[in-house]
């Protein structure tokens, strides 16, 4: 028994060992060396990471490019118009990061049996009809008070994603005549 937990040892203790080579040779360059960003310009400057960005020097999941072209990877007119639009509902959760804009259930005035939610997702970057994704809810209030999920006509999403995409090209219209 004493036998088998020591070449246990002995094995475990190579393995650790071995993962703690290296594959390069002595004379290969760093990417921080003078030779190295002599021959390969900009590429010191890139990170590796396994969760494509979030835990810095491992790259697992693939790269974070997209992270690095710039903050925000949704359309600015798209999202500020999704935002003014919504306006009159309360708001549940807004991510510009990833577009998507969630409202509380909001009740008009006039018909408070009635309540609607809206969810805006922004696809893309571009200014574009297709870049727009709009899902409204309803429920409406049965008489012992409880809320029902009640059918949406198809009317009422393209209008308000009608909505939308006037009030971004409006915005778009107003940045340009701003910077002229």
């Amino acid at each position: 028994m004493m036998f088998s937990k020591t070449w246990l040892t002995v094995g475990l203790l190579t393995a650790f060992l071995a993962g703690c080579g290296s594959d390069k040779a002595p004379s290969d360059s760093y990417r921080t060396s003078p030779d190295y960003r002599a021959q390969n310009p900009g590429e010191a400057d890139k990170s590796d990471t396994m969760f494509g960005g979030v835990v810095p020097g491992i790259n697992l999941f693939g790269s974070d490019k997209e992270g690095r072209d710039g903050a925000v990877a949704v359309n600015a007119f798209l999202w500020r118009a999704a935002l003014d639009t919504a306006a009159f509902m309360p708001l549940a959760s807004a991510d510009p990061f990833g577009g998507v804009i969630i409202t509380d259930w909001y009740a008009p005035p006039e018909t408070p049996d009635e309540r609607f939610k809206i969810n805006v997702y922004i696809l893309g970057r571009t200014l574009r009809a297709d870049g727009l994704k709009v899902s409204v809810f309803r429920q409406m209030q049965d008489p012992q008070g409880r809320w029902t999920d009640a059918a949406v006509g198809a009317d009422v999403t393209t209008e308000f994603e009608n909505a939308v995409l006037s009030r971004a090209r409006q915005l778009r219209l107003q940045a340009v005549s701003e910077t002229n």
